[in-house]
């Protein structure tokens, strides 16, 4: 078998359902399998996944097991030769792997490959290439100057050899993932992918990032920037810091007052509740159940040449395909005054996220 799509879930139901149905199409050409490990949801995600995806392996925990143990305990089960970390409220195109195995072609001593990462706005996300965390570097990124926490060498449109990938998408070999010992499990959450990346950076092999492809991550479901996630950060950090590099005194005081400080002092993005001007579903073919659930008349548009500010735009991906929802995603992302939800492929909701700093939205209808 070619790829296991590894994907962790905890409560966010639709999210995956969504990623699910992108990830099918995405490995219809593949030996592939998906293996779903639920970290013990309340919100009906394992019903879900037993009546809509039966083909799917679903691990259901009894316990949130974090992000780690639980998708090692997915790996121990996949038969690919590469594995995917995917997850559960992403999007991706459906030549994703097909490009990501092409380039991954003639490439000696091959790590991790990520991809381009954008939102769910299409503004791409700099987390996609980082750079390793020093203790100043990681220090600097949380008070809001992360100029060398991401790898910019390369334009998010380039590929090249980088250090740091996100835990949201890594393509990585089984033997190599085995060989590094997997994700370490003394991380909960936040701090994974850094120290995995690095594992395999000191095992000799190189890490990538590509830029040919793109896939969404609705961030705020699974990486929420509340007010408390510098201290989890920073806890993360300390954690790394503790395991790959030497310790001493000034360091521990050093990290100790990071995350003290930033606790207190991080500045707490308020979110605009927009007023939504007009909906334009992206489609061929009306739904009358959608424009019932909806507070204004929904415009039918398989073109959008034209948008008003403030319109939120409906991509039904029963006529469209992922990735075209993605690349338009990606052309319309300098109109700040727009959002945007998808109506999946044999669903009866529409879902969509405008950042990390609150929840997304899922409208259901029947």
């Amino acid at each position: 078998m070619k790829l296991s799509v590894i994907i962790l879930n905890y409560n966010v139901h639709y999210f995956l359902e969504l990623c699910l149905r992108s990830v099918e199409a995405a490995i219809s050409k593949l030996d592939a399998e998906i293996i779903v490990i639920d970290n013990n949801s309340k919100d009906g995600s394992c019903q879900m996944v037993k009546a809509l995806f039966p083909k799917v392996k679903l691990i259901e925990n009894k316990e949130n097991h974090g992000f780690s143990k639980g998708n090692n305990i997915g790996v121990l089960q996949a038969k690919g030769e590469y594995l995917c970390i995917l997850n559960p409220d992403t999007v991706i195109a459906e030549d994703t792997f097909l490009k990501l195995f092409e380039f991954s072609k003639n490439k000696e001593n091959l790590g991790i490959i990520g991809c381009k990462i954008i939102n769910g706005n299409g503004l791409f996300l700099p987390e996609s290439k980082r750079n390793i965390p020093t203790v100043n570097v990681a220090f600097k990124k949380i008070f809001g100057y992360p100029k060398h926490y991401y790898a910019n060498h390369l334009s998010k449109d380039e590929s090249g050899k980088v250090d740091i990938l996100v835990g949201a998408f890594m393509l990585i070999k089984k033997n190599i993932f085995d060989e590094v010992c997997g994700f370490d499990e003394d991380y909960f959450m936040y701090g994974e992918d850094i120290d995995l990346s690095y594992k395999v950076l000191k095992a000799g092999y190189e890490n990538y990032y590509f830029g040919g492809t793109s896939i969404i991550h609705y961030k705020g479901e699974s990486t929420l920037k509340d007010r408390f996630y510098a201290r989890r950060f920073f806890g993360a950090m300390q954690i790394f810091y503790e395991k790959h590099f030497k310790q001493n005194l000034l360091f521990d005081m050093f990290v100790w007052l990071g995350i003290k400080l930033a606790y207190i002092f991080r500045r707490i993005r308020k979110v605009k509740v927009k007023n939504i001007s007009e909906y334009i579903f992206v489609s061929n073919k009306n739904n009358n159940k959608l424009e019932s659930m909806l507070s204004k008349k929904v415009i039918l548009k398989m073109e959008l040449e034209s948008v008003k500010p403030n319109s939120e735009i409906i991509f039904d991906a029963n006529v469209m395909s992922y990735k075209k929802i993605i690349d338009t995603l990606e052309q319309l992302n300098k109109e700040e005054a727009l959002t945007y939800k998808i109506l999946p492929n044999k669903a009866n909701f529409i879902i969509g996220s405008d950042n990390g700093f609150k929840q997304g939205e899922v409208i259901l209808f029947e």
